[in-house]
């Protein structure tokens, strides 16, 4: 099977695509988009992005596809420690570095030890962290924040290890198909909805579908709807399958009441 990745090599990306395919042939591609266009052009069968990290939030550009696709669909998650590494080209000095490269997540994720260690040294987005390495090992006077597998990949120097803020930080991974995936017993769905936001208790009746039934939600937020200010379309992660009869029940009550409603999929839920 074919999954493409979110990359270059030496993403922790890729390090998601390999615990959740093994086996399977696995291809780079430059962005989150590329990613999508990939399994609905049928390039791969299966993609690996990343959607949500414990740190920064929702991944937005994967959170704004799943909600404008309509032919692809989550089947399935894997969520993995994230652990930043600061590196150099090889034989490069710590006080030499005048630039720090990698994706603007990353950055986030290591804004106090920046702040602490390199206050005077400006920081660059790179499009992801191996993107990062690579253009560091070009630059003179350049580092980069990335996985230890980057610099395994590219030869660069590791000269401080784990420099993010919080060492609880995860990022969760999920794969994509054209299709969902069948029950496994142990599921978690993954919704979007918007509901008319000019009258109050609207929210409060669409999350009661759930609490009446006994169905427990792993996440809500929202997220602009791309229109005016104020309206918002809300995701939801809600354990069970939607073939279950109590999930079926809720997110059929949930489209009626709902002026937009789309389930990005139901797949087995990651126990680690």
């Amino acid at each position: 099977m074919r999954v493409a990745y979110f990359g270059p090599a030496g993403n922790n990306t890729e390090v998601a695509a390999m615990r959740l395919f093994p086996s399977d042939t696995l291809i780079p591609v430059p962005s989150i988009t590329r990613c999508v266009r990939a399994v609905r052009q049928g390039e791969a069968e299966r993609a690996v992005i990343p959607i949500e990290n414990s740190l920064q939030g929702s991944v937005t550009e994967t959170v704004d596809l799943l909600i404008e696709e309509h032919e692809i669909a989550i089947c399935g998650e894997v969520v993995l420690p994230i652990e930043h590494f600061l590196m150099v080209p090889p034989g490069a000095a710590r006080d030499a570095i005048r630039v720090i490269y990698s994706h603007p997540q990353s950055l986030g994720q290591c804004r106090k030890y920046l702040e602490a260690n390199f206050p005077d040294v400006r920081t660059e987005a790179a499009l992801s962290n191996a993107e990062a390495v690579i253009v560091m090992l070009k630059m003179p006077g350049a580092a980069a924040i990335a996985p230890e597998r980057a610099a395994e990949i590219y030869g660069a120097q590791i000269i401080e290890r784990n420099i993010e803020d919080s060492h609880v930080n995860q990022t969760r991974f999920v794969s994509l198909a054209a299709d969902g995936s069948a029950r496994t017993g142990d599921d978690k769905t993954s919704i979007g909805f918007a509901v008319a936001h000019d009258r109050p208790g609207t929210l409060v009746s669409v999350l009661h579908e759930f609490a009446d039934r006994g169905i427990n939600l792993t996440k809500i937020e929202s997220r602009p709807s791309g229109g005016e200010l104020g309206i918002y379309i809300f995701l939801i992660d809600c354990e069970g399958h939607r073939d279950d009869q109590q999930v079926a029940q809720a997110l059929a009550a949930v489209k009626e009441q709902a002026n937009f409603f789309k389930i990005f999929g139901s797949y087995a839920a990651w126990r680690g």
